[in-house]
């Protein structure tokens, strides 16, 4: 990678790093909101995941859109959207307030992730999408942490507004580094696969289809894993446990994990069958979850943190390793869109376990968790086994 593409790359990291953070320490606030505005867990799971609805337009329309105009207005529109979602919510705290917020927050993080994947795969192909994953997993995983011990430290009447005022000001930040350290480049263009030499190995089929197919079954298991531990499971522990310092703990641990775990992989050279032990780990996180959530205790909660977390690091990296390498460049946008819309789905997660404690409990919906990420491990083994020389 020459030294232009390399500086602009980590400008690029920056903005992903910022939109994780603007996105995810809301995971922080939950509890802070639960006590100022007496807003029920269900309301405040769904407010948790509501912004995947924002999600499907920004992810779709902002992958396509970069595709076509380029990465970078679709990346800095993004960001700015992104802050005026957590700008709302700094000044309207009811779930009317909250909702909206959340909902504008996600169409401004879906631009910004679809726009800024595809923007770091330009610049440094495989190694910058893996690296791309691994920064906004970084960003995921601060965010709640700062906040929570953001909320903490000042006066009770702050505890709300604060964490939004520091993610509003570091996407400003972002945004400015961006539009004074990058250049807005041409849209990636369509150009024939140069013919092998003889007894070189033959060049990998791209096409969209292929891209999906082998990378949605990885993409299901990545915030379907992460948001167990960090909602669902944080404010189970309860009694002295129940602050926002302990969401943000949560959320370090699950996702800090998914970073080490990404990053080891790169260095390591981990080939595509470790994301069939990412859906392995899935698998067993949700059946610790399972005992956890019937019996909070803080040792398994540690353990079912670092396991899922585990498998969101592997998971991600295998389904945007799997669309970097299988997706042509024209169309690399619009596929990751498509990706990270349903790594969203795992938002979802919460709201819908929230929502059958009452009738069924939750170990049953966890242990059926548990046999579909079996089932996803197994279908990564049968895709990779004709092919099982691919390299990443």
């Amino acid at each position: 990678m020459n030294r232009p593409k390399g500086r602009e790359l980590r400008v690029v990291l920056v903005v992903l790093l910022v939109a994780g953070w603007a996105t995810n320490h809301f995971a922080a606030v939950i509890p802070v909101l639960r006590e100022t505005e007496h807003l029920s867990a269900t309301v405040l799971a769904g407010a948790f995941g509501v912004y995947a609805l924002g999600l499907l337009p920004g992810l779709l329309g902002g992958g396509a859109l970069s595709d076509r105009i380029g990465r970078r207005s679709v990346v800095l529109t993004g960001s700015v959207v992104a802050a005026a979602g957590n700008g709302l919510m700094l000044a309207w705290h009811p779930a009317a307030g909250v909702y909206t917020g959340r909902l504008v927050v996600g169409v401004g993080v879906g631009l910004a992730i679809s726009g800024g994947t595809a923007w770091a795969a330009d610049l440094g192909g495989a190694r910058g999408t893996t690296v791309a994953g691994a920064t906004l997993t970084a960003g995921f995983a601060c965010g709640p942490l700062v906040s929570g011990i953001v909320a903490e430290a000042v006066p009770s009447g702050a505890a709300v507004t604060a964490p939004f005022a520091v993610a509003i000001a570091l996407s400003a930040g972002a945004v400015l580094l961006a539009v004074v350290r990058t250049t807005p480049a041409a849209p990636p263009t369509h150009a024939p696969a140069p013919t092998p030499a003889a007894g070189a190995p033959a060049t990998v089929e791209r096409s969209i289809g292929r891209a999906l197919v082998r990378s949605v079954p990885m993409a299901l298991w990545v915030f379907s894993a992460v948001t167990v531990p960090v909602v669902v499971l944080a404010s189970r522990l309860g009694g002295d446990l129940s602050g926002p310092l302990v969401p943000g703990l949560a959320s370090a641990l699950a996702l800090g994990t998914g970073v080490a775990v990404q990053v080891a992989a790169r260095r390591a050279g981990w080939g595509p069958r470790a994301g069939v032990v990412g859906a392995l780990l899935a698998a067993a996180g949700f059946a610790v979850a399972a005992r956890v959530d019937a019996h909070p205790g803080v040792a398994l909660f540690v353990v079912t943190s670092v396991v899922l977390g585990s498998a969101y690091g592997l998971c991600l990296r295998a389904g945007l390793v799997d669309v970097e390498r299988l997706t042509p460049p024209e169309h690399r946008g619009v596929t990751v869109g498509i990706y990270y819309v349903c790594t969203y789905l795992g938002f979802g997660l919460p709201v819908l376990l929230e929502a059958l404690r009452a009738g069924v409990g939750t170990t049953a919906p966890l242990l059926v968790l548990t046999g579909l990420a079996l089932a996803a491990a197994l279908l990564r083994a049968f895709q990779l086994r004709p092919d099982p020389s691919h390299l990443r």
